[in-house]
């Protein structure tokens, strides 16, 4: 199947569409992508690989959760230092999960931006570096349809992509930055930490993946550092960040205390 294809509109202007691919070649390495050292991390057959507790399955090439049970973990090896990793996700009406590809809160946020809560603001938005990050702008295909995902790494610097646009490009030892690094950081992200296994997200709500494609980048490739904007978050949204920050906080204070209770011997 030609992946573009040339019509005349009825107003006799020339447009072009492009065109999906096929479900059954998503998971299929195009000549470009084994040039470029691409290996496959699903086959579209099985679950071959990947670790879960049963909550998810294959159906016609496409990865999809059924019923809570936590993330679907790719364990054949970690991931390399410096990488890029291509797939594709849809999303159910409200539907939230994540790519996570670095230990501690290295997440691609997958959401539906229209209806999910999450989604009011850019910084949890589809795309984003989940409390970290936002993107450019909101790229994504309405939901039940196929987007493009993509995230490069090297170095200090991170890349997300989103249906062939760069949404986020940033170093986080770039000064400019360092509210957005400290907020990740009080959340429980560590972005020094390497050699995560990638996993899937459940959060119990529909989503579906393909085409999940890894290669390990070159010491002497050069990134695409065009800049970009991110979006800008307002006054409102940023005192809701703190108080939904500070909900974590305590969470994770109380659950510190609840261990250390349980750690203490039993009195006689």
């Amino acid at each position: 199947m030609t992946a573009n294809r040339l019509c005349v509109c009825l107003a006799g202007v020339l447009c072009v569409f492009v065109c999906a691919a096929r479900a059954e070649n998503a998971n299929e390495l195009t000549a470009e992508e084994k040039q470029a050292g691409f290996e496959l991390l699903f086959n579209g057959r099985d679950l071959d690989g990947w670790e879960h507790k049963g909550n998810w399955r294959v159906e016609e090439g496409v990865l999809c959760r059924e019923g809570r049970g936590g993330s679907l973990t790719y364990k054949v090896r970690p991931l390399p230092d410096d990488f890029e990793l291509r797939f594709r996700w849809k999303v159910g009406e409200g539907s939230n999960s994540g790519l996570y590809y670095r230990p501690t809160q290295y997440e691609y946020q997958i959401l539906d931006n229209a209806k999910h809560a999450d989604g009011q603001n850019p910084r949890t938005s589809a795309a984003s570096l989940y409390f970290c990050m936002p993107p450019s702008k909101d790229a994504t295909r309405p939901v039940g349809q196929w987007n493009e995902g993509r995230v490069v790494c090297k170095g200090t610097v991170i890349q997300h992509w989103l249906n062939g646009e760069k949404v986020i490009d940033f170093d986080y030892t770039d000064p400019r930055w360092s509210k957005e690094v400290e907020m990740l950081r009080q959340r429980g992200g560590d972005l020094t930490a390497r050699g995560g296994y990638l996993f899937l997200q459940d959060h119990g709500d529909p989503v579906w993946y393909q085409g999940i494609k890894l290669r390990a980048l070159r010491p002497e490739e050069q990134m695409d550092r065009t800049p970009i904007q991110p979006a800008e978050i307002s006054e409102e949204l940023q005192q809701k960040e703190q108080e939904k920050l500070r909900m974590i906080l305590e969470r994770r204070k109380k659950a510190q205390e609840k261990a250390e209770t349980g750690k203490k011997p039993a009195k006689n």
